[in-house]
Formats: C-alpha cells, sequence, structure tokens
C-alpha cells in the first residue's frame, strides 16, 4: 500500500533538488504571493501572458498554472493559447477557477479551457468545482459548499472529464474519478488571507513537476501547504502575521517535517 506520508516528502525534497520553472497565467491579487511561495518551495516562478513569447515560455517551463481571477478578454485569449502550447507540449497544465459558477464569463471560460486544453488538475473550493458539473452556488469567489459534500459529485466528474480535481477547505479532497484522498489540516485563519488558494494551485504545479502520478502531486502539495498553514497559524496573532509565518514555513519545512506532519488519507477507490 502506498505510504502518503513518505511519498510526499519524497516529491518536496524532488522540489527542492530540481528547481523546476513554473508558468504561471494569474490574477493581479496573487502574483506576489504565489511567486514567492513558489520561491519558498524551492521552484522558479514566472508570470508571463504576453502572447508573443507564451510558446518560448511553456517550453522552458516544467508546469503552466491558470487562474482565471481577473479575466478580460486578452487574459483569457493568453490562457487559451498557452493551455494549448502546455497540452501540444505535454507539460502539466493546473487550472485554478477562481468564482466559476458566479458569472457566466468565469464559468464559460473554464468550460473553454478544459474543451481545448489537456488539464492536468482542476483545484478550486467545492462550489467552483461544482460549478463544473452544472451546480451553481456560492457568493462571488468564496465557497458556500463543503469540500464532503461535493466530493461524490466529483468523483463521477473527475471521470467525465478526465482530470484530477482537487477540492480544497477546512478538509481537502482530490480524486481521479478512481481514487479519492482527504487531506487534514490548515488553519481556521486562513479564509482571512487573500491567495491561499490560489497558491495551492502554484504549489500543485510545482509538484507536478515531479512524478507521473498526478493524484499524488496534487495531494501531496496541498498536504505540503496544511502543514505549513499549521505551523504558521501557532504562531499567527491575526491574518497580518499569518501571510509572513506561512512563506516562512513554506521555506522552513523539510521532507522529514511533511512525512511527520502531513494527513493524507485514501478514502474512496472504485
Amino acid at each position: 500500500m502506498l505510504n502518503y506520508a513518505h511519498t510526499a516528502a519524497s516529491l518536496l525534497d524532488r522540489v527542492r533538488q530540481t528547481n523546476p520553472l513554473v508558468h504561471n497565467i494569474t490574477n493581479f491579487v496573487v502574483m506576489n504571493s504565489t511567486a514567492n511561495a513558489l520561491l519558498a518551495c524551492g521552484a522558479s516562478p514566472i508570470m508571463a501572458h504576453a502572447p508573443d513569447e507564451l510558446a518560448e515560455m511553456v517550453a522552458l517551463a516544467g508546469a503552466v498554472v491558470l487562474n482565471i481571477g481577473t479575466l478580460d478578454a486578452h487574459w483569457i485569449a493568453a490562457m487559451r493559447l498557452a493551455g494549448q502550447h502546455a497540452s501540444t507540449m505535454a507539460k502539466p497544465l493546473v487550472l485554478d477557477p477562481v468564482g466559476s459558477g458566479a458569472t457566466t464569463l468565469r464559468t464559460s471560460t473554464v468550460k473553454t479551457l478544459l474543451t481545448e486544453c489537456q488539464v492536468s488538475v482542476v483545484r478550486g473550493n467545492a462550489s467552483e468545482i461544482l460549478s463544473l458539473a452544472g451546480q451553481t452556488s456560492g457568493k462571488g469567489v468564496d465557497s458556500t459548499d463543503s469540500a464532503d459534500h461535493a466530493a461524490q459529485t466529483a468523483c463521477g466528474l473527475a471521470r467525465e472529464l478526465g482530470t484530477v480535481l482537487a477540492m480544497t477547505g477546512p478538509t481537502d479532497f482530490v480524486t481521479d474519478g478512481t481514487r479519492t484522498v482527504r487531506i487534514e489540516g490548515g488553519h481556521p485563519l486562513m479564509p482571512f488571507v487573500t491567495g491561499t488558494g490560489c497558491t495551492a494551485s502554484a504549489l500543485v504545479g510545482a509538484f507536478l513537476t515531479t512524478t507521473s502520478d498526478v493524484l499524488m502531486a496534487t495531494a501531496s502539495a496541498l498536504a505540503y501547504l496544511s502543514v505549513a498553514a499549521e505551523q504558521a497559524g501557532a504562531k499567527a496573532s491575526g491574518p497580518g502575521s499569518l501571510q509572513m509565518h506561512l512563506l516562512d514555513a513554506l521555506y522552513q519545512i523539510t521532507p522529514a517535517d511533511l512525512a511527520q506532519g502531513c494527513r493524507i488519507a485514501e478514502v474512496l477507490r472504485v
């Protein structure tokens, strides 16, 4: 049986050893925080969305992360192009469907990217994931659904879409339609810091460069962030200090710390 804790530790060590380049087309709100999180993890971030350089950037990158947080027509075109290049070059591709289900533009953009590109992982909150199945809810970019409620729907949806779905919240679920795992951890202050979900998506991109097991890479990245948030929360007095301590924790956590602290468990195998 797979030792999830040992595997997560091994993948973190590979990130640190290989220093992968992660190409992000992400939103204005989180560019700085997600870039710093990738650096703290041991990866190298690049934030680039100019169409004229996307083919070269994707070719250089180990993984591509698309985040629809601040959409407009130019960014949508860039994401479609980057996603198509990633698919053609067989690069891991992460899609963060920020606010999907809240507006027609967001929902249709996610569906277009899923149709045109070979998406490896969709990482969102429960409401965003449910929107992919036509179940619209949520409040702006915030979830009003629990991951537990969405887990069964996500399992079938992952099979239908041919991708790994990762739902993050107080408890995280990751499914490829055959295997489903739960990740416990994090901290109650996380929803009060903007971009923690976006950070999760960026970290998934880094971990995807280390293994062909997409589900395990995704679960390991989320477990790593959960352990970091627990450590940061123990020192924080509020959202501001949590953000500072979270970055430090991502940098300081060793593979041995992750092996000891992560809580990943398989909950379903079809």
